[in-house]
């Protein structure tokens, strides 16, 4: 029977069967697979954001939805979870859900409190279909803070003497070999000491030599050392000393432009001498030559030098001869309320260079605009920039003036001291740039080192660094808040910033930066105010110098000790 292809000859009708089956073939690889995304990205079944996520569990749930099933077989090589500082991928149990497009990964083992992981999703992950993933996904997630105690329980008074003693380290280890006097910082030049850092030292080995961790006579020995040196070595300037010195040969070292006198620098270096010649008392051949030595450096300082001789009504803080121009030669006006009232109050108790009242009044108090009479967190704040600025200006010269009771004109200096130290505090409980870890256990914003310099960090000037010094140093103010602090740094994240030498100087849970440095102006206040919290014995001591008592009374100030 004939068809239609009957008359077609053979060869002619397998190339059309070819050709009809390539053409088939050909219409169905025209349309591939459809490319899927991952729409939502969970970890213990709360959705992420932009950015880290803080405070993860350690053995965290992660779930990835897709908008279509995945191929089972590439999800182990290209969902990965690592830690960060190691690169390492974690194991991970791996589940399903919902016909495939939702994979859980969960590590198998707990991961690391307080360390950073991401969990990624490698575009070359593949739907089950052979679709392409649109875009891979990282997810970056921080672990939350271990809250068991790292080191074991002991008293609040045991906790306050172990800081003061590890603290003291480092003014006893880090005091240079030829001077004695502290150098700036453990990881810096061995050879550039400070001069206010000293004086906080000097201040510290007091509290060491009356708690018995040295003995009174090597103290007497290294306060000669560094006494002598400023003696017989230092370069000086109508009296005052530079801001940093050269611990082998007394030369001055640069302070950024700062190639002369500091005269702020100059009054805790003289802040911490006067404290040692009322505590060195007794007839010790020793002790008198010591008291002879510091009464010697304190009438040669020109204190009404740095009024630029007596033409201006306020302190500059550097005095620069070496400069052409006025501004450069007196740089700095000590002005407002910040951590230089110790250099009016020295200057004011002067028996041989002094300043007069209206140096401080409009130079220091600038006629009364000093004031602040704002309110922060429902706080008044007397004086001083908004939320009272970086937290040393309330401890530097108040490592030897009291504020308890003290008060002149211009505010209430208790009141003052209380209020920026709270106001500090409130800040970092409301945490208003959300960095992790601010609590009202850790707080403290002052001047510090940070990852890659150093700052002073305020409520106006916050990027996340603690410093356990602002808060410690404030104990006399808000003992309750202080002591939680404490506790805190050293029982919940000692692990992290506990070492040879105490507290580190600062850290940063959000970035988990924890500095490897220690600070001589950081160091001194920690030791120093506990101590006048427990005992008040440095506010005891500097303010029964009888000059003190009479400069701080023609200032107009008034206090019990007065």
């Amino acid at each position: 029977m004939k068809t239609k292809y009957s008359n077609i000859k053979p060869v002619l009708l397998l190339f059309l069967c070819l050709a009809c089956k390539k053409s088939n073939t050909s219409n169905a690889q025209t349309t591939p697979p459809p490319n899927f995304s991952i729409s939502q990205t969970l970890i213990d079944n709360n959705s992420t954001s932009v950015g880290i996520t803080y405070s993860v569990s350690v053995q965290p749930v992660i779930s990835f939805l897709f908008t279509a099933p995945v191929n089972r077989q590439l999800v182990a090589t290209n969902i990965v979870l690592k830690e960060l500082t190691t690169s390492n991928s974690i194991p991970c149990t791996i589940g399903y859900g919902k016909g495939d497009s939702i994979v859980t990964i969960q590590p198998q083992a707990k991961l690391n409190y307080l360390a950073k992981y991401t969990a990624t999703v490698s575009s070359k992950l593949l739907s089950g279909a052979g679709g392409n993933l649109t875009a891979g996904s990282d997810c970056a997630f921080v672990t939350k803070i271990d809250s068991t105690n790292k080191f074991p329980a002991i008293s609040d008074t045991a906790l306050l003497t172990l800081v003061q003693k590890q603290t003291f380290k480092y003014f006893w280890d880090f005091g240079h070999p030829v001077c004695g006097m502290a150098l700036e910082r453990n990881n810096g030049d061995n050879n550039v000491v400070t001069t206010g850092g000293t004086g906080f030292g000097i201040m510290a080995m007091i509290v060491a030599t009356d708690r018995g961790f040295i003995a009174r006579t090597d103290a007497v020995a290294r306060l000669t050392t560094i006494v002598n040196f400023l003696t017989n070595h230092c370069q000086r300037w109508h009296g005052a000393f530079s801001h940093w010195i050269n611990g082998n040969t007394g030369l001055t070292v640069p302070f950024g432009n700062n190639n002369g006198a500091d005269i702020v620098e100059t009054s805790y270096l003289m802040q911490g001498l006067l404290t040692a010649r009322q505590y060195f008392n007794t007839t010790s051949g020793n002790e008198k030559s010591l008291r002879d030595s510091i009464n010697s450096i304190w009438n040669k300082i020109e204190w009404n030098w740095f009024t630029q001789n007596g033409t201006q009504k306020g302190i500059y803080w550097q005095y620069n001869p070496s400069f052409s121009n006025l501004s450069d030669i007196w740089s700095i006006p000590v002005t407002g309320w910040n951590e230089a009232l110790i250099t009016y109050v020295l200057g004011a108790s002067s028996t041989s260079y002094p300043i007069t009242k209206d140096v401080y009044d409009i130079g220091w108090a600038k006629n009364g605009s000093i004031k602040n009479g704002s309110s922060y967190f429902g706080i008044s704040l007397p004086l001083g920039e908004s939320y009272g600025g970086p937290l040393f200006f309330e401890h530097y010269s108040f490592l030897g003036i009291n504020p308890n009771g003290l008060t002149d004109t211009y505010g209430n200096y208790q009141t003052q001291v209380t209020a920026h130290s709270l106001i500090n505090f409130n800040y970092c409980v409301n945490n208003p740039k959300y960095y992790f870890g601010y609590s009202s256990t850790c707080w403290g914003l002052t001047a510090s080192d940070i990852s890659g310099g150093y700052t002073a960090s305020s409520p106006t000037n916050d990027g996340g660094n603690i410093a356990p010094t602002a808060a410690i140093s404030s104990l006399p103010y808000t003992p309750i808040q202080s002591m939680n602090a404490i506790k805190y740094f050293y029982y919940t994240i000692g692990d992290k910033i506990w070492k040879d030498y105490g507290f580190v100087d600062a850290f940063n849970l959000t970035s988990l930066w924890y500095a490897d440095s220690y600070l001589a102006i950081d160091q001194g206040p920690i030791i120093v105010m506990i101590e006048n919290y427990r005992t008040g014995l440095l506010w005891n001591l500097f303010t029964s110098c009888p000059e003190v008592k009479a400069g701080m009374k023609n200032l107009g100030f008034s206090a019990p000790y007065l």
